[in-house]
C-alpha cells in the first residue's frame, strides 16, 4: 500500500534547468520499483492548491541519517511546480507513495535501450541499475530540445554501454531528435527492448520505431494525473488489451508503464468509438 509521508525536504539543488529535490520518505524506499512515483501535495493544509502533482521518483536511499529519502526531478513550469521547486533545506513536504505500475524487467539478460526526453529520463536509470544487476546490456540515448534541458549525462555514461545524445538546436550531441539515432543504436547493441519516458509524442515516436523493429516497447507516459490513486479519472488514456479490446486506462494504476504498442496514441485525450463501454451513437 503507498505510504503518506509528512516530511522535510533534504536537499534542492539546481542542476541546469530543473531542480532536484531529496525530501525523507520514511519506508517508501524499500517499497519502490522502477517506474514508481509519488505524488507531492501543494502548500500546507491551508493551500487553495489542492490536486497534488505526481513525480517519477529518480533515486531512492533507504538507510542514512534522514532514514528513507527520495529524489525527485522538477520542471517549474506553473503554480504547482514553482512553489515544489522554491521548497528549501528543512521545509516540510507531503508525500504519498509509491505509487503506479513500474517497469516489467525481462526475465532473461537481453540487451535493452533507454530512451528519455528532458527530464522524463528520471525514472530510467534505477531501471538501468536494476537491468545491469540482471546481466542485461544498457544502452542510453538521452535528448532535449537544447543542451540545457538534457538530464543525467554523466549517470547514463556511467552505467550503460553506449549513450547517444541529441538536441534540437545542436547544442549537445548529434542535431535532431531521438528517434533519428534509436534505429542505429538497436541495430547495434541488437536490442531486444525499449524503455522510454519523455513527452507523449517522443514516445508515440519510440514506440514505433520499436515496432517496426520487432521489438517491445515500454513506454513511461506523461498523462496528467490529479490524485495519483485512480479516483479522479482525468489520465485515462486507450489502451489495446491482450483480448484485443480497447479499454480506458488510469495512467497512475494500471500504468504510468505501458507497453508502448498497446497504447492508441493517435486518440489520447478522445475515448474511441470500439472503446469497451464507449457511448453510443446518440447516447447523452
Amino acid at each position: 500500500m503507498p505510504i503518506v509521508h509528512k516530511g522535510t525536504v533534504v536537499d534542492n539543488k539546481k542542476v541546469g534547468s530543473y531542480f532536484v529535490l531529496t525530501a525523507t520518505a520514511a519506508d517508501m524506499p524499500k517499497e519502490f520499483k522502477p517506474g514508481n512515483f509519488v505524488a507531492v501535495a501543494i502548500g500546507d493544509e491551508r493551500s487553495s492548491l489542492i490536486l497534488r502533482r505526481a513525480f517519477s521518483i529518480y533515486q531512492v536511499n533507504d538507510r542514512g541519517v534522514y532514514g528513507g529519502t527520495v529524489d525527485i526531478v522538477v520542471s517549474p513550469h506553473g503554480p504547482g511546480t514553482d512553489y515544489i521547486a522554491s521548497l528549501k533545506r528543512n521545509d516540510p513536504i507531503n508525500l504519498v507513495g509509491p505509487l503506479g505500475k513500474p517497469f516489467s524487467l525481462p526475465k532473461d539478460p537481453v540487451p535493452c535501450v533507454l530512451v528519455g526526453g528532458g527530464y522524463g529520463a528520471a525514472p530510467l536509470f534505477t531501471l538501468a541499475e536494476a537491468l545491469t544487476a540482471r546481466g542485461c546490456r544498457v544502452d542510453f540515448i538521452l535528448g532535449a530540445s537544447t543542451q540545457e534541458k538534457l538530464f543525467g549525462m554523466l549517470e547514463a555514461r556511467r552505467i550503460s554501454t553506449t549513450l547517444s545524445v541529441t538536441t534540437d538546436d545542436g547544442t549537445s550531441g548529434q542535431m535532431g531528435r531521438v528517434t533519428d539515432v534509436l534505429p542505429d543504436v538497436i541495430t547495434k547493441s541488437n536490442a531486444a527492448v525499449v524503455y522510454a519516458c519523455g513527452p507523449m509524442q517522443m514516445l508515440k515516436a519510440v514506440s514505433e520505431v520499436a515496432s517496426r523493429h520487432g521489438i517491445v516497447s515500454q513506454t513511461s507516459v506523461e498523462e496528467s494525473m490529479a490524485c495519483g490513486i485512480g479516483v479522479c479519472m482525468t489520465c485515462v488514456l486507450p489502451v489495446i488489451g491482450d483480448d484485443g479490446i480497447t479499454r480506458m486506462l488510469r495512467s497512475c494504476v494500471d500504468g504510468p508503464a505501458f507497453r508502448g504498442d498497446k497504447v492508441r496514441w493517435d486518440q489520447v485525450g478522445q475515448i474511441p468509438a470500439d472503446t469497451w463501454g464507449a457511448p453510443s451513437e446518440g447516447t447523452h
